[in-house]
Order: C-alpha cells, then structure tokens, then sequence
C-alpha cells in the first residue's frame, strides 16, 4: 500500500457527511434552536450550521456540532452579558454546560453542540463582534468567510488529516488555527499526493508554526495565532517533531 492509499483510507475511516442525521436534527439541533429562540427573543437575526460540518472537515473522533447565534445588531447587551446569559440559560433548562473560548459547550449523551452567540455588525454584512472568554475580551469576524474559506481551499484531505492527528495524540489546536495553518503550509504545493503534503503540514508545525503569524481572513486585526499561548504552540511543535522522526504511516496516524 502506497502512502497516498493509506492516508486516505485514514480519511475515509473517520470522515463525517457534511448532512445531518435525521436523529442528531430531532434530539439535538431542533430542542437547542427552540430554547435559543425563546433566550433571544426579537434579538434573534438567523441560527445555522457552522464549523467542521459546514466546512466538509468533520471527523468521528470528535463528537462537536457548531450552531453559531446571529443576534441582530441593535441588541443593547454587551457581548460579555449575551455569552454568560446564553450560559445560564441552557444550564437552567438541565443541560451539562461548559465555557469555552468563544463558544459554549453542551453535552447531550455522547454528543456535544458547540453554541457560538455573536453580534451582528451595522449594515449589510455577515460580520459579527464575539466574546473572547479566555481572555475576556472580543473580536469582529465573519463565520461565513470562514467556512467558505476552507470548502473551496482544496485541502480539505489535508486538514481532516490534520484533525485525526490532532485528537488522535490529544493536542490542544483550535480548529480555525489548525485549518488556516494548513492552508498556510501548503502554499503553492501540488495536490495530487495527501502523504505528501501532510508530510509537509506536520513539517511546517516543526520548523515554522510556533513564530508564524496568522491572520483572520475576515478580518486582518485579528491574530488567529494568539489563540494558543507559546507553551500550547510548542507541545503542537514536539508532537510534530515525534510524528516527522517516525518510519511508518501506522505510527503517525491511523
């Protein structure tokens, strides 16, 4: 078996459909939409797909669905109030929830859907302001821009390849990070070989990632690469290092 067949024979063994499962709409997306809807009331704009489904880049190692919360731009609470409130309100209606960087975690069973609440920015765009709880603060970006990003970078093998590693050696690296430091890594390279352009990802995290600077493609004052603090950045770095020093697929990622 060649590198090429055994990588995507990694890919097609944990790649998830971009559509959703009858059971996952009615136990999951459907009672968490209602209660959203009830939370926002008229502030409510639009609730969607969002994240690794949309994108084409999900992978059943990861049980995560993303719904992002588009509140209308005249809503008057502050972006810290709407993400403490959504909090409180899921935890109230006898959900298991947890504070994430900007979204919020709940789990339903094995299942967990990542509620993502934004502000919708004056005018017609799809650029929203979020909270930043990990660092109590908040950025503009645009979702849109971002799924639209990776379906059509042509990356997509590459970056669930990168995924499956990621969850496979138990690394921290945001999924819009990880996703934008492929693209980054493979800049210019051909796309007929996957072995060998995640050969090259895992050698862009070694030599490059850690001092890279990577940028919102929505909006460049937004410092993607901030996301992780140096010492999360440098266990990405080791992992890489181990995984380049190894002789066999089977030992890297499988």
């Amino acid at each position: 078996m060649s590198g090429d067949e055994y990588v995507m024979q990694v890919v097609n063994k944990y790649k998830l459909p971009s559509a959703i499962d009858t059971f996952t709409q009615t136990n999951l997306i459907i009672p968490l939409k209602q209660l959203v809807t009830t939370w926002a009331g008229g502030c409510l704009e639009d609730i969607y797909l969002s994240g690794s489904r949309a994108k084409g880049t999900a992978v059943n190692l990861s049980s995560d669905l993303d719904l992002f919360i588009s509140l209308k731009s005249i809503t008057n609470n502050t972006l810290k109030e709407i993400y403490n409130s959504l909090y409180y309100h899921i935890e109230q209606a006898g959900y298991k929830v947890r504070k994430q960087n900007v979204s919020i975690g709940v789990s339903i069973g094995e299942k967990q859907v990542d509620l993502v609440p934004g502000k919708k920015r004056a005018g017609f765009t799809n650029d929203h302001s979020l909270y930043i709880s990990k660092r109590d603060t908040w950025t503009q970006t645009n979702v849109i821009t971002h799924i639209n990003t990776v379906k059509n970078s042509g990356r997509i093998n590459e970056i669930i390849l990168t995924k499956i590693w990621r969850k496979l050696h138990n690394l921290d690296f945001p999924s819009i990070y990880l996703e934008l430091s492929v693209l980054e890594a493979l800049k210019g390279k051909q796309t007929a070989s996957p072995s060998s352009n995640f050969w090259s990802v895992l050698e862009y995290l070694n030599d490059n990632f850690i001092d890279k600077r990577i940028l919102d493609p929505a909006n460049t004052n937004n410092m993607i690469s901030d996301d992780l603090y140096k010492y999360e950045k440098e266990a990405i770095q080791r992992k890489a290092k181990e995984s380049r020093g190894q002789k066999y697929w089977r030992d890297i990622i499988w």
